[in-house]
This record gives structure tokens, sequence and C-alpha cells, in this order.
């Protein structure tokens, strides 16, 4: 269960005068969008902030009481705006992280998050078809073109414009915020795969990179007209390729998660499942973190590309068994090098970035209650 250590609650002013301090994202304006001037979150605990990458929490007014995942969590163009998702509920912070709010019940027990321009974001369901719009505090359920998504894909530059993958692999676009749907290209992988996740390339809906069980990855630079496989996942064989992340600093690095399956045997250290990393936008990838005692890594790993450094990677692990509790990784694929620190919460669901200050990381929190 979540806990607040001491190291986190002592660490309340130091928090408040790194974000005073931290760098800002080239380009960004820092006089529109502030950053949290508190010392403690006034929420009921399922956001929080570090702006040490880990190493000390704000404390929250309120402490998750029973299993509950803060699966949604992104900050808006609009100046000190998020928006978080826990359970199948709405929360809104106006100031920077500060305080939230419940906004209103959403249709769906596990939701998350695509930011959008203008304000906007879209709630969806992994695996599911739920679907919103979110404007201000108004929440307009919309139509889903397809009863299992896998990936949304928002446009940076054009806020009506909308992609939707299916299971199958297959890709919608919407030009209308999702009013209405058109299928887009060809399937990924030939409609003949059970596609884990598909992700989107904001600077360009055009490139997406899909992840499937046992066919690895594909990617697409025209809209899902045409499909490349991806190289490297495996050593000689198939892979299981469970998530990517397109670098918000360099659409050309991606990220992703998967299993070697050739390495997938009784014995195999870290059952074959790495972290991997394409400079290329997903067409070549190469492994950069084994999972070992060190860094352990899981099927549903969070992956969160630094949006000032494409060569910076967070991702988590957490469980509540015997009271373990979170190891928040830091790679930096210049140097090979990962770094950690680490909580008593349960797990990390969300990771969100100050728009003008990446340095300021905003955490969904995650509360497993086992009797």
């Amino acid at each position: 269960m979540k806990r607040l250590g001491a190291a986190v609650t002592t660490a309340a002013a130091a928090l408040v005068l790194a974000a005073s301090t931290a760098a800002p994202a080239a380009g960004a304006d820092t006089a529109a969008w502030p950053v949290p001037s508190c010392g403690r979150v006034v929420g009921d605990g399922g956001v929080t902030f570090t702006t040490d990458d880990g190493a000390s929490l704000a404390p929250t007014t309120g402490t998750l009481k029973r299993t509950s995942y803060t699966h949604g969590l992104v900050a808006l163009d609009t100046p000190g705006t998020l928006l978080a998702t826990r359970d199948g509920e709405l929360q809104r912070s106006t100031d920077a992280g500060c305080t939230w709010s419940r906004v209103a019940a959403l249709g769906s027990g596990s939701t998350r998050l695509a930011a959008a321009k203008g304000g906007r974001a879209f709630a969806w369901e992994m695996g599911g078809g739920y679907l919103a719009r979110v404007d201000g505090r108004t929440v307009t359920r919309l139509p889903s073109p397809t009863a299992d998504i896998v990936g949304v894909g928002t446009d940076r530059a054009r806020p009506d414009h909308l992609r939707v993958a299916g299971r199958d692999g297959r890709l919608y676009h919407s030009a209308d915020a999702g009013a209405h749907w058109r299928p887009v290209g060809t399937a990924a992988f030939g409609g003949g795969a059970s596609v884990y996740s598909v992700t989107f390339d904001r600077a360009d809906l055009d490139h997406a990179v899909a992840g499937a069980m046992v066919r690895g990855g594909e990617v697409t630079t025209d809209g899902g007209n045409t499909w490349k496989p991806s190289t490297g996942l495996a050593a000689g064989g198939s892979a299981n390729l469970f998530d990517v992340a397109v670098s918000p600093a360099d659409s050309s690095v991606v990220y992703g998660l998967g299993l070697d399956l050739g390495e997938n045997g009784p014995g195999r250290a870290g059952e074959g499942r790495h972290l991997y990393r394409s400079a290329d936008g997903g067409r070549t990838f190469t492994r950069v973190v084994d999972d070992t005692a060190d860094t352990q890594l899981t099927n549903s790993t969070l992956l969160a590309p630094s949006p000032a450094d494409a060569n910076v990677l967070y991702f988590e692990y957490g469980t509540y068994f015997a009271g373990y509790g979170t190891d928040l990784y830091r790679l930096d694929a210049a140097t090979g090098k990962v770094t950690k620190t680490h909580n008593a919460h349960d797990g990390i669901s969300a990771i969100a970035f100050h728009p003008a200050r990446p340095s300021v990381m905003y955490l969904g929190l995650e509360e497993v209650q086992v009797d």
C-alpha cells in the first residue's frame, strides 16, 4: 500500500525551489505555464510531482485507500492545466498540479488520456470501445470506429484531427474531433496479427509504430498505406512488441518494450525481456536495457521519453508485494547509464512532463489493496 516516507515530507520545500529554478525546454513560454508553487498537493493522492527524477515526491493531503490506478495524466497547452483519470473519474488541476478536483464520472473504469491542441484532450479505454472528448470541464462521449482500441493519436497542430487504431491493426481518421470516422490505409501486419498497441507521432500522424504478439513491430510513414517490419527485436526468430513510445524531442527516436521469444525459455535470464531504441523512426531497433535484478521489466512497463532530450527515457517497476514500492528509472541512451530512485507507492501508472520545464514530472500513482 502507499506510504509517505520521511524523505518525501521533508523534501517539500526543496521541490518548490527546484521547480522555480529548473531550466526551461527549448522554445517554451515559461511565463505562460507556471511551475507548481506548493509544497503539498491538495487532492485524493492519485497525482503528485517531482523535480529530481523521483528522489523526492511532493506529499499529498489525501492517500489512496483502495485498489486504484491513475492511468491517464496529461498537461494541456492551457497554462497551468492538467487532467488525470483515476479509475472511472476525470480530475482537473488549473494551478500547475497543486490542487486537484473531480470534473466528471467517465463511462470506463480504466481510461487513458491523449492531449490535443487548444486545451483539449481525448479519453479512451485500452482494449475497449470507450472514447470521449474533453473540452474544459465538458466531457462528450464519441462514437468509436472500433470496439477494441489499442492506440489514439492527436495532431500537435490541428485540434480536430484524431487517429484511432484497433486490435486488428486497422487505422481510422477523424477531421471533426471524433464525431465522424473513416478508415485509412491498410491494417498493420496484413490484418492477421493480435496487435498490442499502435503509437502515433504527434508531429506527424502518418507516422505510427505497431507492436504485436509474435510478429514484433511494423512502422508506417504514409498513414498506413504501407507498413514495413521492424528489425532488431529478436536475435533470430520472433518477438512480442508490447508497447512503443515516440520521443517528443525527436520523432526519429522510438523506444520499445518487447520480448525476444527465442530467449523465452526456462532458466533464461529476464525471460528475453528488453527495452529497445530506434533512431530511424521504428524501422531498426537495438537493445538498450535488459530485464535484470537491477532493472526490472514487466510486459506492461510504463515508457515515458523526455520531451527535452531524445536520449532520455523514464520507466518504472512497482509492486505491492512484500511492501516493495516503486523504482523510477532514468536511461541515458547516450552513455548507456541507468539510474533509479525509489518510493513507497505501489506503482506509477502515468507520467506527464511540465510543458515548459520538463524537470518537473507529474506522476499518476497506484494503490493495491490485498486482503
